[in-house]
């Protein structure tokens, strides 16, 4: 099919094969799982525990499911109707000759809704059965923990690898089947498929992360601070509230993020490598990027599987570097393999040296955030030295720790774009540009990897707190409390690689987004000199500097807004923890607290900021497009770019050091748990969670969405001046629906409701 393309036979047989591996990586997902089940669940105590969380992440994403489905069918009906507003194509009606201009069309918007929905539904698929299985896993680990330290490793990774194979085989999966029914006419539908993966990725980050700190913060600042009591006692109403977000915010969130990333980047690659195949005539760019992903695929599906304990040694391993094995040998498969895919494929070294540095990226960001998060490195010890003169001094320096990692990825990824810039020098800026989105797609190469990275986090975490609460041996404890250590450690480096993708995915976007519109400014009849791939976006302009200065305002109002969200949750759990402190026999362990009134405080008070905040996403860059136009759109998203890296990183660093020093003086550093200084780390701790798991990476999808909606909307815009009767009224209304989402979330009605005290 391949619409109208001279394949040969080779690229012909090489996308089809893609296809397939695509499909291969799916099949590697169910045969883990089908290991994954064939495990005991352990004792009755550690099954009602997982039973526990099980009910609860179910009817959290349940309800989530019902709060954001009647705004995706509102979005899918408005993509299927944007083609009777800007028609399609010429590439469209090339592909579709033997149709008429009206069936086109119609074709055209079924497939950019059909992709829209397909987005959707592959994103929201990674995140729920990508979290179920995560909930599987938890008490498979636990129970393991009895018997080794090396089955509890192979379980709780393999766990984790069945949302990273999810991850790449449907990302893979749904841009290849696009390309290969639509051809040169990709670009019409691929930009839904990626919107619908990044929007409901932010409702997935935006929910998952204020759910899963409400209850953190909560748990942590009456139970360690007040009652001087374990991080998972059975006696706290909020511990498994808690042990549920570890799964909505950091397994469903997280899958769902990486897997939009995934996503853009290969919707990116393909419309920049469609744009080089007009120019040069070779299919070649837009198979490359498709093979790179097929390569990538084998090559997680193989260092995955290397991941392992040494067996009958449960003292003194390290699962840190069973992970970095597998991890490395997939970079070292995927690199040799890309060597000779440019030598016999391409023909040239370019475009092997972009994806090549972005592998070194991801490899680089690994390390850095590693450094600033690690409980080895001087970073977390220093903040773990202040905890000795409390809380604020401790505070002070995880900030100082967190703008600094902000300086040296920022540095990082600039050379990067500069390396990818050298690369093509001399190129049209088109080159370029795919040069950049190539870099993005060998950066998540290793997505199988990382994602497994992340889920081993929550998984072990789970474990962890499953064996606390069934009161397992000192022995299995122990080997939970070290992978739960890990976990902490390898969720913070993937944090850092989900935001460094996230740039690069929106860099890419931006990329996309001069391609299309000089595209509609050359069927429109305006001059190449005053085409925006030719003019740039010009920051001398003070109309494209006031877009600049409002798309960096947009991070920061969305961080304040999710803090604010989750302070207020966390107050009310706070309360409702207190209350149930007061209960007679509940401290002796002769009454269980209500677990199930937390979770519904979590649950509830999730769902009612997730609308809000996306609308605040999808609107602002039309507003912006509409009042200021295009060119001040691009300042727009540059602004957003910037300002949302800088914010990411600080937020998931800092958060992480906080979280880490927290856990040294656990271990018996400074007076362990109880002491002063254990208080002043909870304290830090308790900042800088809602910082790592709710608001930084939250901004990952929320870049994404901007920069998805802008390439959606430029065409039409271009075609309306702002006198346009309809543009007014599209305007007016944005700014109310927006500052009305503004109100809402800074001051929406979450208070408990005493009657009946079921809801909000």
């Amino acid at each position: 099919m391949l619409g109208l393309m001279n394949a040969s036979v080779f690229e012909s047989f090489a996308i089809w094969g893609v296809l397939l591996i695509a499909f291969l990586g799916l099949g590697y997902a169910l045969f883990l799982r089908k290991q994954v089940l064939s495990q005991d669940k352990g004792t009755q105590g550690m099954q009602d525990v997982w039973n526990a969380i099980r009910t609860g992440a179910d009817a959290y994403l349940k309800r989530q499911l019902k709060s954001i489905l009647p705004l995706i069918l509102v979005l899918t009906a408005v993509l299927f109707f944007s083609v009777y507003v800007i028609p399609p194509s010429d590439e469209a009606l090339k592909r579709f000759s033997n149709f008429a201009p009206d069936m086109v069309r119609l074709i055209v918007g079924f497939g950019r809704a059909a992709a829209f929905i397909m987005g959707a539904f592959f994103s929201l698929t990674v995140g729920q059965f990508g979290m179920r299985m995560a909930v599987e896993g938890n008490v498979r680990v636990a129970s393991a923990s009895r018997r080794s330290f090396a089955e509890a490793l192979k379980i709780a990774y393999r766990t984790g690898t069945i949302t990273g194979m999810l991850t790449d085989g449907l990302g893979l999966l749904g841009g290849t089947a696009i390309f290969i029914i639509f051809g040169i006419a990709s670009p019409d539908v691929l930009l839904g498929f990626g919107f619908g993966g990044t929007l409901l990725a932010l409702f997935m980050r935006v929910g998952g992360g204020i759910y899963t700190k409400a209850a953190d913060v909560g748990a942590d600042l009456v139970g360690k601070v007040e009652k001087n009591i374990p991080e998972d006692d059975p006696r706290n109403a909020a511990v498994i509230a808690d042990l549920v977000g570890d799964n909505v915010g950091d397994c469903a969130g997280m899958a769902a993020d990486i897997f939009e990333s995934y996503e853009v980047t290969i919707v990116s690659g393909l419309i920049l490598g469609l744009a080089l195949v007009s120019i040069t005539g070779e299919l070649k760019w837009i198979v490359f990027p498709l093979l790179v992903r097929g390569i990538g695929v084998l090559s997680s599906i193989i260092g995955t599987y290397l991941v392992k304990g040494k067996k009958g040694e449960d003292k003194g391993q390290d699962a840190f570097k069973s992970i970095n094995l597998g991890f490395y040998s997939s970079a070292a498969i995927s690199i040799a393999a890309f060597l000779i895919l440019a030598h016999y494929y391409m023909h040239e070294w370019r475009a092997f040296f972009s994806v090549a540095i972005g592998i070194v990226l991801a490899i680089v960001i690994d390390e850095v955030t590693k450094y600033f998060t690690h409980t080895h490195h001087a970073p977390v010890k220093e903040i773990a030295s202040s905890s000795k003169t409390g809380s604020a001094t401790l505070i002070l320096r995880g900030l100082s720790i967190g703008f600094e990692s902000s300086a040296w990825q920022f540095i990082v990824i600039a050379l990067t774009i500069m390396a990818a810039i050298v690369i093509y020098w001399g190129q049209p800026v088109v080159f370029i540009l795919y040069g950049v989105a190539m870099t993005g797609i060998g950066m998540l190469t290793l997505t199988g990897n990382n994602v497994a990275m992340d889920s081993f986090g929550p998984i072990a975490d789970n474990a962890n707190g499953i064996g606390e609460m069934a009161h397992l041996e000192k022995d299995a404890r122990q080997i939970m409390a070290d992978l739960d250590a890990v976990g902490n450690t390898t969720k913070a480096i993937t944090k850092g690689v989900a935001i460094g993708s996230a740039v690069i995915a929106a860099v890419s976007l931006f990329g996309a987004f001069l391609t299309d519109v000089t595209k509609v400014q050359a069927q429109m009849g305006i001059v190449d000199s005053l085409r925006l791939l030719i003019t740039g976006i010009r920051v001398s302009e003070p109309i494209v500097f006031v877009g600049v200065l409002i798309g960096a305002a947009i991070p920061c109002l969305f961080s304040s807004l999710m803090i604010n969200s989750v302070a207020r949750a966390a107050s009310l759990i706070v309360d409702e923890v207190r209350r149930q402190f007061h209960t007679p026999g509940l401290m002796e362990g002769k009454v269980k607290p209500d677990y199930k009134k937390a979770v519904d405080i979590c649950t509830i008070a999730a769902q009612k900021e997730l609308v809000g905040l996306a609308l605040i996403a999808v609107l602002s860059p039309l507003l912006i497009g509409m009042l200021l136009r295009v060119e001040a759109l691009g300042g727009f998203l540059a602004g957003v770019i910037v300002s949302g890296q800088l914010l990411a990183v600080f937020m998931a660093t800092a958060g992480g050091a906080w979280d880490n020093a927290k856990k040294t003086i656990e271990d018996g550093l400074y007076g362990g748990k109880g002491s002063d200084a254990h208080k002043a780390s909870v304290v830090g701790d308790t900042v800088g969670d809602p910082l790592k798991d709710t608001s930084g990476p939250a901004l990952n999808p929320m870049i994404k969405v901007i920069n998805m909606v802008s390439l959606l909307a430029a065409p039409i815009i271009i075609h309306y001046r702002i006198t346009n009767a309809g543009v007014i009224i599209s305007m007016v209304l944005c700014v109310v629906v927006i500052f009305g989402a503004i109100i809402y979330s800074k001051h929406g009605a979450l208070s408990f409701k005493k009657k009946g005290e079921t809801g909000f």
